[in-house]
């Protein structure tokens, strides 16, 4: 059966459970730029958590109240920041991010945090940064539409 898509509702339970975690991390990826206004679609929730042991094992926390099951691996992976983490055993998928391509470290990216949407959001050029470091093609297809997106949200905040 296929997954739902990303929504602002599954963001709103993250926020909530990572909150009452004290989980210290902000979305990226494409769904963070939704969660900004952009008018595309994804699968799952990117996140970007900030890499230390402390906050690995809060993460760990909110992800089970959230209802993923998390084995003794799943959890190491966590606890040790594992650069790059997919988690498809919950009510839907999270990829966590601890190492995001094009970006400099966790402390600058969030220095420049887009909290607009309620949400702790990675900006959004830091975003499109990330997109274009990655090479991928499908992110190729992908980065005029952000451009274009993040000049009309620019121009919107001025």
């Amino acid at each position: 059966m296929p997954r739902d898509r990303f929504n602002p509702a599954q963001a709103q339970e993250v926020a909530v459970a990572f909150a009452a975690h004290q989980v210290d991390y902000m979305f990226i990826g494409k769904s963070g730029a939704i969660l900004l206004g952009y008018p595309g679609t994804t699968q799952d929730v990117d996140l970007y958590p900030r890499k230390d042991f402390e906050n690995g094992i809060r993460i760990v926390a909110g992800l089970r109240d959230l209802g993923f099951l998390i084995d003794d691996r799943l959890e190491e992976e966590i606890i040790s920041g594992k650069d790059f983490i997919q988690i498809k055993s919950g009510p839907f998928d999270i990829d966590l991010v601890f190492a995001p391509d094009g970006i400099e470290s966790y402390e600058k990216a969030k220095s420049r945090m887009d909290v607009s949407s309620g949400f702790p959001v990675l900006s959004i050029r830091d975003i499109i940064a990330s997109k274009r470091s990655a090479g991928r093609p499908r992110d190729a297809v992908e980065l005029p539409l952000l451009e274009a997106f993040r000049e009309v949200y620019e121009n919107l905040g001025k």
